[in-house]
């Protein structure tokens, strides 16, 4: 035997489970048992283990009649806006240096005020220049006239032929012509001194100034923006349908942030939006000075809808498959009451309550509350809702 053989052997004799080794993984493997047994014990319950051997409690529900109706009604609301009926950019029919504005972002002004002025110097020494030829003018004629007078004398005496009183005749017929000539130049340049100052064409208030004193106005451009503040109108689009139960000249109630207003239906134009696919309604505010221009009005307005169903609270209402919901009755039953499903289709929803229709007869007694603790079948108490509760109410 090799003394490698040897070394094998002792090796394998370490290797080998000895008795003591077996006798402690033993003790080690009693002691976990009983470790857990008496964990069991422990939280095991006395009573032993709870089976439920009796029904649950009705659980108390609040319910609300169901009455049906043939139809119901809606309020429907449009928006627009409340705009002056006029609007100006002003500005000068020709150039140049504007001399003085006398108004300013925000002023009130009143028809025919003075807004502001160009310098005229220019055109007044032209028109100075203008007026003197019409003296001038004048005086020829006069001359003109004279000349006539003479002329005429002297062909009656014989001393003068026909031919010299009809050029004196037609040289006051000129020197008349000169006359209006002049005159027509003078109220010409009038005329450009009085467009040389921007008036208010109606009562409003500025709303923008878009140059200064000293500024070069070029011809057309705007000076100042004024805004209507006599008359307000407001323009609200509506469908076609809703818009044929509109009345000409009868007053409605427009709502805005700062109220109510009395609005005066003026015309419905017929048209509709290729856009919006409304029809524009055009009213005339009673009194503009409790709306401010540019404000947004709302138009309501009751609608029948031909549908029948019945109102139940939206908390009513659990979701079911293929877009339907689920409403729970209170049915009789041999030992009192349970809670049946019923599925219903949404036709109208507002607020905090819908307008369905499905299976449910009238007076039927609607689940409204506590929908997350109900089940299919469970036994209930049905208590009637509070009036606050009801769907039905108004």
């Amino acid at each position: 035997m090799t003394p490698s053989d040897h070394y094998q052997g002792d090796e394998a004799r370490e290797k080998r489970p000895t008795f003591l080794k077996g006798v402690v993984f033993l003790v080690i493997l009693f002691l976990v048992g009983a470790g857990l047994f008496f964990a069991a014990i422990q939280l095991r319950s006395a009573e032993g283990p709870k089976v439920a051997s009796e029904a649950p409690e009705p659980l108390t529900v609040s319910v609300s009649p169901v009455r049906l109706a043939k139809e119901f009604r809606i309020d429907e609301s449009f928006s627009g806006l409340a705009e002056a009926r006029r609007k100006s950019q002003l500005g000068f029919s020709s150039g140049g240096r504007i001399q003085s504005i006398a108004a300013d972002m925000g002023d009130r002004v009143k028809q025919g005020e003075t807004l502001a002025r160009l310098d005229t110097r220019s055109l007044g020494a032209q028109l100075a220049s203008a007026e003197a030829v019409v003296e001038e003018a004048r005086a020829a004629h006069s001359l003109a006239l004279n000349t006539v007078e003479r002329q005429r004398t002297l062909k009656l005496q014989g001393h003068v032929s026909q031919q010299r009183v009809d050029e004196a005749e037609a040289q006051a017929n000129t020197s008349m012509a000169r006359i209006a000539a002049a005159k027509a130049q003078a109220d010409t340049l009038r005329v450009q001194i009085d467009l040389s100052r921007i008036t208010a064409p109606f009562d409003g208030v500025v709303t923008a100034r878009m140059v200064d004193e000293g500024s070069i106005a070029a011809p057309g451009s705007p000076v100042l923006e004024l805004v209507e503040t006599g008359h307000l109108e407001a323009r609200i689009g509506l469908p076609a349908k809703s818009a044929a139960r509109l009345h000409p000249g009868e007053i409605y109630e427009l709502v805005a942030d700062t109220g109510p207003v009395d609005a005066k239906l003026r015309t419905v134009t017929g048209v509709i939006d290729a856009d919006r696919r409304t029809v524009t309604a055009m009213f005339d505010v009673e009194n503009p000075g409790e709306l401010p221009a540019g404000a947004v009005v709302r138009l309501s307005m009751e609608r029948q809808i031909d549908e029948p169903g019945f109102w139940v609270p939206v908390k009513a209402m659990s979701t079911a498959s293929r877009g339907l919901w689920t409403v729970f009755v209170a049915v009789p039953s041999e030992n009192g009451w349970r809670a049946e499903p019923r599925p219903v289709e949404m036709v109208h929803s507002e607020g905090g309550r819908g307008f369905v229709r499905g299976p449910v007869q009238e007076g039927d007694r609607v689940i409204v509350d506590g929908l997350q603790r109900i089940a299919p079948g469970m036994p209930v108490i049905p208590r009637d809702a509070t009036s606050a509760d009801s769907p039905n109410e108004g």
